[in-house]
């Protein structure tokens, strides 16, 4: 039996309670394999999910739903080294990163 993170979604009912994705630019910091980005993307108008692990964001990828694809976008960065300077984004995430 494989471990199962969050299997009755709390995480995402939780996040959902406070934030409404709808139609919005997301910045997500520390992605990871995109656990968290699945519980909002459906819902984002843009989601630009960034991390250092590239073996992480190469599971992230494979893992990307078809319909989402085309708005969702993993990027191999140090957060120290954000790399956008004049974009704006309407929502930041930033969890179980540090």
């Amino acid at each position: 039996m494989s471990l199962q993170k969050d299997p009755e979604n709390k995480e995402g009912k939780i996040l959902h309670q406070f934030v409404d994705f709808a139609d919005k630019t997301v910045l997500e910091i520390g992605c990871g394999e995109g656990r968290l980005t699945w519980k909002y993307a459906k819902h984002a108008k843009q989601v630009f999910a960034f991390d250092y692990d590239l073996d992480a964001l190469r599971i992230a990828r494979a893992d990307c739903p078809a319909d989402l694809d085309k708005h969702t976008h993993f990027i191999n960065v140090d957060s120290a080294h954000i790399p956008f300077t004049k974009e704006k984004f309407d929502i930041a995430i930033l969890a179980w990163s540090l």
